[in-house]
């Protein structure tokens, strides 16, 4: 039972990161942004990537 609930705490945990990191890129100036080298096009796999890995 322990496994399950870790898994799943681990799947959330991962989820709001992605959310979190989606969010800070969101707040970012679009001067920011291209100082970073950074396209909003890109945000999504970038924060699936600070989540997940990859």
């Amino acid at each position: 039972m322990g496994t399950r609930f870790d898994s799943l705490a681990q799947t959330y945990n991962r989820y709001r990161a992605y959310r979190e990191t989606l969010n800070e890129l969101s707040h970012l100036g679009d001067r920011e942004l291209d100082d970073l080298g950074i396209r909003r096009a890109d945000f999504r796999t970038i924060a699936r990537k600070a989540a997940y890995g990859g």
